[in-house]
């Protein structure tokens, strides 16, 4: 089977992103992980297909696929491709679509400087949302954080869903958080049925953190853009970060721009997003 595809990332994030309206795609997950191999694929943290909508207050559909296979439900710095994807290829002229992810509908718009502007919604703290079992988590100091047992060590977290699952924490250097080591055993964490992205946030200032994510399916990436919205919830949330105000966060793969205006308001992400290049392969048979 050969595939046409566009590599793409955001903040060094990366993607193969696929047209699916063109080209008919149903792949196995064994299929999907040859694609995302960095050795014998074209190599990605993310597959992403761009689809019809099935809803008629959508333009598209927008399908996250992790390295291991799994789909998923939302991908912040994958949205920003996906806009700029689908203006670059001609399938709409809108530079603001309303696109549907199994975590709910965004609003991602490609801004005049290059730059993405996505509204990833608002964020939820219910446990059933992520979903999160509180059964195997300690003490509960406010409705969001809990303390979770992770190798003998008790760890505070806060629980954040953005259409995708969060637990974030904060740490004095993100440098030195133990995010390959301690961030497969919270992704994996029987609170966890379902898997979590697991967030080192370190605060620099009132409006500028550093933040590491360990991505469930993928491990740790460059960046990720969802976890910048939640863990920008989070500081809002614990009093270390300015309500409704822009907050820098620095990954390994440079900056992002969030602001959240508190309970009840959507999170707004702002980034850039990259063409890298376009190809086709040819993909084993399942």
């Amino acid at each position: 089977m050969k595939l046409k595809f566009t590599k793409m990332h955001g903040l060094g994030n990366d993607f193969v992103v696929l047209d699916g309206i063109h080209q008919n795609i149903n792949l196995s997950e064994a299929q999907w992980r040859y694609l995302s191999d960095r050795h014998f694929g074209v190599g990605a943290d993310q597959m992403l297909v761009v689809e019809k909508a099935q809803s008629a207050d959508a333009d598209f559909r927008y399908r996250i696929i992790n390295a291991d296979g799994g789909e998923v439900e939302q991908c912040g710095n994958g949205a920003r491709c996906f806009v700029r994807f689908v203006h670059e290829k001609g399938l709409s002229p809108k530079t603001r679509i309303r696109v549907e992810t199994l975590g709910g509908l965004i609003e991602p718009q490609l801004e005049a400087d290059g730059q993405v502007t996505v509204d990833m919604g608002v964020p939820s703290f219910k446990p059933e949302t992520l979903p999160f079992d509180p059964k195997h988590a300690g003490a509960t100091p406010v409705a969001h954080q809990y303390w979770l047992d992770v190798a003998a060590t008790k760890v505070l977290i806060d629980i954040v869903s953005m259409g995708n699952p969060h637990a974030v924490q904060v740490v004095e250097d993100t440098e030195q958080a133990p995010v390959a080591t301690q961030g497969p055993l919270i992704e994996s964490h029987p609170a966890f049925p379902r898997r979590v992205n697991a967030g080192y946030m370190q605060i620099v200032s009132s409006t500028h953190i550093n933040l590491r994510v360990y991505e469930r399916g993928a491990g740790e990436t460059l960046a990720c853009g969802t976890g910048a919205c939640a863990a920008v919830v989070t500081g809002v949330q614990r009093g270390l970060l300015e309500r409704d105000a822009p907050v820098r966060v620095t990954t390994h793969g440079g900056d992002l721009r969030i602001r959240w205006g508190g309970p009840g308001q959507p999170v707004m992400m702002t980034g850039p997003a990259a063409t890298v290049f376009e190809g086709e392969i040819s993909v084993p048979d399942a």
